[in-house]
């Protein structure tokens, strides 16, 4: 059996890639949470940026001044340093287990809660910058093999 495929999808593979990544992104948002792109993001500082992996991955790579608030473990009264009116940006591999966390902040009474779009991933897929123990890094941890076929930018670590 013969099958066609589109010549753009083998020109640009990268880019079928991106279509497929988009369209799993899409069937696992609350589209009524709100996101944020990385391209949308031109200073980190502006967020308090919070990162909703386990422990493990955190310490393979993070967002630069990421604060590690867990997702198993997290615990709303670890974070009474937050400012309320600041915005918060939570992410994890994908932007699955941020967004729980995220929804968790709202109920919370914070107000300016966003989602990465596409985790730390997508972050590193836009070629943003990455951190371990204070010190410039091409390594994230993607979760799983299963989930470590999205990036297409630095080293995975499983």
């Amino acid at each position: 059996m013969l099958f066609f495929i589109p010549y753009y999808f083998i020109a640009t593979p990268s880019f079928s890639q991106n279509l497929a990544f988009e369209k799993l992104l899409e069937s696992l948002y609350d589209e009524s949470f709100p996101i944020v792109m990385p391209s949308q993001i031109a200073e980190l500082s502006n967020y308090q940026v919070l990162d909703t992996r386990e422990k493990s991955e955190f310490e393979v790579s993070h967002l630069p001044g990421a604060q590690w608030v867990g997702y198993d473990t997290f615990k709303l009264s670890s974070l009474s340093k937050l400012e309320k009116e600041m915005p918060i940006l939570v992410y994890c591999t994908v932007g699955v287990r941020s967004e729980d966390i995220g929804k968790k902040l709202r109920e919370a009474g914070f107000t300016r809660v966003y989602n990465l779009y596409g985790g730390i991933i997508n972050w590193a897929n836009a070629g943003k910058e990455l951190e371990a123990k204070g010190q410039a890094t091409e390594r994230v941890h993607t979760y799983s093999m299963a989930w470590g076929i999205w990036l297409e930018q630095g080293e995975k670590v499983y």
